[in-house]
């Protein structure tokens, strides 16, 4: 699937599972109510900010997975109902003791996710009649679950889904999953919201690990400023009535599929980052070890120089070396070498001779561009994703409330 494209043209949805998305008022026109309902208690696993400073969904969330009860996951755009006090607290458990009471279930058999401007009080008397009406419309269709992706979106322009039939052994199941982000993306363990269900069976514990590992290798791997949420989250959900994945092998083949999907999901963020000009798939091999390789594709993904460069499709080469330096890796310069969206501009070391016009043509005609950096001859790499940095993202950033 092209890192542009909106919807999941074969999108598979698992079983047990019904969703919505409704207009509450929160926002003026688009829908900014979503509803996940799990038709039996299911298996929930999270993995949530970083941040201390963070929105009341987080620690009721934390407290609550991983788990084995959950009939549902409430989610408000438009409000992030973060630094709002005691009183974002109350409201946050309005959120899920008014999605329990139409579920039949107890409050704290529901997630609740928010994202939206900071330090405003959320309007429950748009909210609850929306948690209602969203509850009482989920389905299981394909524009069911289309309706609540769109209710999830902020400052998004198009929505983010990934699906894909998994087969383990003589049985296959489905993962699928939608996300929003924009801005605010330098997650530290997560990107704003995303929500991954399958009906494959995971006990909390499997859940737990196989999340943790997705993540890391995926909503950890991008960034758009570098600027953690309050509200980053990301939940899987485990229908109890799928197939159990239990042996070491069959763990081993839900994780690759689950970072699979997740890194489809996540690679969809920075190509749709605020004002974004171009996606940077940022490439590092040689270090002694992943995680330096991690360290030093991080480094420069938050470069603003770097974006900066291709926002302009300079070809300056110097930005990305001398990015990798500060990063606190050791590695040996005259192992060092580089290309620009295959194009060879510094070699062992040295300069190399190239057509910057042709480089900066290539550069500029492409929206999804690619840094490939060698610092050596160890074993570990590692892959970030990022945007560039424009005027636009500047404009739209600085008018955000006002």
């Amino acid at each position: 699937m092209s890192s542009r494209e909106t919807d999941t043209p074969d999108l598979q949805l698992p079983s047990g599972f019904r969703f919505a998305g409704v207009h509450s008022g929160l926002k003026e026109t688009a829908n900014d109510v979503a509803m996940i309902v799990c038709d039996a208690p299911s298996t929930a696993a999270g993995v949530y900010t970083q941040n201390l400073v963070r929105a009341a969904s987080i620690d009721w969330n934390r407290q609550i997975t991983p788990c084995s009860v959950i009939r549902g996951v409430v989610i408000n755009s438009g409000n992030a109902n973060a630094c709002t006090g005691l009183q974002g607290k109350h409201d946050n458990r309005q959120m899920a003791s008014t999605a329990a009471e139409s579920l039949g279930c107890d409050a704290e058999q529901v997630l609740v996710l928010s994202t939206g401007v900071i330090g405003h009080r959320l309007a429950m008397d748009c909210v609850c009649p929306g948690i209602q009406r969203a509850v009482s419309q989920a389905g299981p269709e394909p524009q069911d679950f289309l309706a609540a992706a769109d209710g999830i979106m902020t400052t998004d322009r198009f929505r983010k889904t990934g699906s894909q039939t998994v087969s383990i052994g003589r049985s296959s199941g489905t993962i699928t999953g939608m996300a929003k982000g924009a801005g605010m993306i330098g997650p530290n363990m997560a990107t704003l919201l995303a929500v991954i269900v399958t009906d494959w069976y995971l006990s909390p514990q499997t859940a737990d690990q196989v999340l943790r590992n997705a993540v890391n290798a995926s909503f950890n791997c991008i960034s758009v400023e570098g600027h953690t949420s309050t509200n980053d989250a990301v939940v899987l959900l485990s229908s109890s009535s799928g197939t159990p994945v239990r042996e070491i092998d069959q763990v081993s083949q839900f994780q690759d599929a689950l970072t699979e999907t997740c890194i489809g999901l996540a690679r969809q963020i920075p190509s749709d980052g605020e004002g974004a000009s171009h996606a940077i798939e940022i490439r590092v091999r040689g270090t002694m070890t992943d995680s330096d390789a991690d360290l030093i594709a991080r480094t420069v993904a938050n470069s603003a120089l770097v974006k900066t460069a291709f926002t302009g499709a300079d070809p300056n080469w110097g930005r990305i070396v001398s990015a990798a330096g500060y990063s606190g890796i050791e590695f040996q310069l005259d192992k060092t070498s580089l290309k620009l969206n295959g194009h060879p501009v510094f070699e062992s070391g040295q300069p190399t001779p190239f057509n910057a016009i042709e480089v900066s043509k290539d550069l500029k005609l492409n929206f999804d561009s690619k840094i490939d950096l060698c610092v050596g001859s160890g074993p570990g790499q590692a892959t970030h994703w990022t945007s560039d940095l424009t005027v636009d993202y500047v404009r739209l950033n600085s008018e955000y409330t006002t």
